[in-house]
């Protein structure tokens, strides 16, 4: 199973920024979604980093008054663990599990955001494939053949 199979969950949690915006924008966002992380294009709308409610809260924890101007690009992270639509879902939840990340980005061969994968939809998922595995199984056992 790859994660193209939950790519219309992930592309309906898609919330994407451009870096230029001011993190008030992406705070705006956050507060009018239901986003938990954000995508950062550049102007060719390629994934350039990402920007976390814990990013954003604690910048604006050391705003001045009305003074709080910082850009996105100042606070996003750089460094993302993304996937691809081709990529094995088994892979992606394992590699979330281990780096303990909820949401990861899904990028296609360009770097342009298609999505938002979420943890939970991965694991339904796969806890799908594996109920079904098991019907198969219990089927052949039982005599029916196969679906």
């Amino acid at each position: 199973m790859n994660v193209e199979s939950v790519l219309p969950a992930a592309r309906a949690r898609l919330v994407r920024i451009s870096e230029a915006s001011q993190l008030t924008e992406a705070a705006a966002l956050f507060g009018s979604t239901r986003a938990g992380l954000i995508v950062v294009c550049n102007s060719d709308d390629k994934m350039v980093g990402v920007v976390s409610k814990t990013d954003i809260v604690t910048r604006i924890g050391q705003c001045q008054g009305h003074a709080c101007t910082t850009m996105v690009a100042a606070v996003m992270t750089r460094d993302v663990v993304c996937c691809g639509p081709n990529d094995r879902l088994q892979q992606v939840w394992n590699s979330m599990k281990e780096k303990e990340f909820v949401r990861i980005p899904v990028i296609d061969e360009n770097g342009c955001p298609l999505g938002t994968l979420h943890a939970r939809d991965a694991l339904q998922a796969l806890l799908g494939e594996v109920e079904y595995e098991e019907d198969l199984l219990r089927d052949y056992v039982m005599g029916i053949g196969y679906r």
